[in-house]
């Protein structure tokens, strides 16, 4: 009995599916589109040094007037990072605060600063909460 029920469901399912002019072939796998967790790949340590670091939000008085639009084009999210030390797509680590998190060189600062580094937090508050330090970053190839 429990085989007829099955054979109606699976008759319905591919009815419905010939109806809409798609076909139903397999349940997609919910974790192949998910990104890695993992933070860190091989990657090369190519120099380390002691800079300024800061933080940044999109507030007006922080950025110019596109202040979700990072200098390289892209939009702002957790990882961007802004300095003028290093050509954009460059990947950094600063490990005293964020261990093995790989950050991302996609934004500038003010010609002034020359030896800083500035994290894009969402917040105005997180970014005052982070305040400055001089610390040492890694720079990855």
């Amino acid at each position: 009995m429990f085989g007829k029920y099955l054979l109606l469901a699976f008759t319905l399912v591919s009815n419905l599916g010939s109806a809409t002019g798609s076909s139903i072939s397999a349940i997609p796998n919910l974790n192949e589109n998910r990104e890695s967790t993992a933070r860190v790949a091989p990657y090369v340590v190519r120099k380390t040094l002691e800079i300024w670091v800061t933080a940044y939000s999109s507030t007006p008085e922080e950025t110019d007037d596109t202040p979700f639009i990072t200098a390289s084009g892209s939009t702002v999210r957790e990882g961007v990072v802004a300095t003028n030390l290093f050509p954009f797509g460059t990947k950094v680590l600063i490990p005293e605060y964020f261990g093995e998190r790989v950050f991302v060189v996609e934004d500038r600062m003010h010609s002034r600063k020359t030896n800083n580094l500035d994290i894009w937090m969402a917040s105005k508050q997180e970014a005052k909460k982070f305040g400055i330090s001089q610390t040492k970053i890694v720079v990855l190839e």
